[in-house]
């Protein structure tokens, strides 16, 4: 019996040492992140750092639940009908960085992670910056052209929709941008890869919605904000970092 009972304790302590939200707590840095230079960009408690774009303060629908950041559907908005809350990191702008964020999804929802945000006043956060795609693949509306799959460079580039987790479940997305050279990794896979201001990036946004938007058409930013997207959808982001590279 005692043996058994050994036995039992034992693959428990095994379970929980190879999962890692066992191991690392959330909206936290680990000692080896820390000294790889990752920067937490969301503390978990409050709104520090972020502001909605083109404005000062930070936007109405947005919350803190559950040690995350969650947007919902803004006061007399419809589903897929921002409130324009669309938000940004302000304190600083990126040039070559690793991102990474957990993102979960309500049932439907849809929304989307954006680097090298250019400002455009009067525009929304998309007009002037590349986008990863945040959906619930399964029960979206918007799920049924392959490049507006979550993970994706939206309307751009297809990202393999099996490496995506459904609604309720938490993934962990990376955007990594050293020189122009862009990888996309959802839980651990990486599913596509492109390169800014090169013939293939040309050839993406005359093939995209993004062929008459002055800010693609007359080239995105160097460098510049992150930002999350109000898309009239309940999200939930948390566990946001980035190092620079």
């Amino acid at each position: 019996m005692r043996k058994s009972i050994i036995l039992s304790l034992s693959l428990v302590i095994g379970v929980l040492i190879s999962v890692p939200s066992f191991s690392q707590k959330v909206n936290k840095l680990t000692k080896q992140e820390k000294k790889e230079g990752w920067e937490l960009l969301f503390n978990g408690k409050n709104f520090k750092g972020w502001r909605k774009c083109n404005d000062t303060q930070m936007a109405a629908n947005w919350a803190i639940e559950d040690d995350a950041m969650k947007v919902f559907l803004g006061e007399g908005k419809k589903q897929g009908h921002g409130a324009g809350g669309d938000i940004l990191f302000g304190k600083k702008k990126f040039k070559n960085f690793e991102l990474s964020i957990d993102w979960k999804a309500s049932k439907g929802a849809n929304s989307g992670i954006f680097f090298n945000i250019r400002e455009v006043p009067g525009k929304p956060i998309y007009y002037a910056a590349p986008e990863m795609q945040v959906l619930d693949n399964e029960n979206a509306t918007d799920n049924k052209i392959k490049s507006h799959l979550a993970g994706s460079l939206y309307d751009m580039i297809a990202a393999d929709p099996k490496t995506v987790k459904p609604a309720g479940s938490w993934n962990t997305v990376k955007i990594k941008v050293i020189d122009g050279k862009v990888t996309h990794t959802v839980n651990g896979v990486e599913v596509l890869s492109y390169t800014l201001w090169s013939k293939q990036w040309d050839e993406l946004i005359a093939n995209s919605k993004f062929k008459n938007f002055p800010g693609f058409t007359e080239g995105i930013s160097k460098e510049g904000y992150i930002g999350l997207q109000d898309h009239g959808y309940t999200v939930w982001f948390r566990n946001i970092k980035i190092r620079e590279l």
